[in-house]
């Protein structure tokens, strides 16, 4: 019995921790840097890839657009931003990624 409630608060701690870094936006960003997204993306500004804060708009009202980020990010893509295609970032876990997303769209 003891070791269910240990295997439970154990698991109860990874979700929470989880959770509270996938809502912090420094995490996100740095996890954004680390992951390589900074090569092609700035915040504002066009570079190979739109802005973070373009992207943010577009998406905004769409409410499938997390799960279709995250799948685009992971895979790569081409066409919804111009003809320079997203090479897919198969390195980067799905939980960063979906942090990433998370913060993207969360611009303002």
């Amino acid at each position: 019995m003891k070791q269910v409630v240990i295997f439970f608060a154990a698991a109860a701690a990874a979700t929470l921790a989880a959770g509270a870094h996938a809502a912090d936006p420094k995490a996100a960003e740095a996890l954004a840097k680390t992951s390589g997204c900074f090569a092609c993306h700035t915040m504002d500004k066009k570079l190979v890839g739109p802005s973070y804060k373009d992207i943010a708009n577009k998406y905004r009202k769409d409410k499938g657009a997390e799960a279709n980020l995250v799948k685009k990010v992971k895979a790569g893509g081409k066409g919804a931003w111009g003809d320079v295609p997203m090479p897919p970032n198969a390195h980067v876990k799905d939980d960063d990624i979906r942090s990433i997303v998370k913060w993207v769209l969360s611009l303002k």
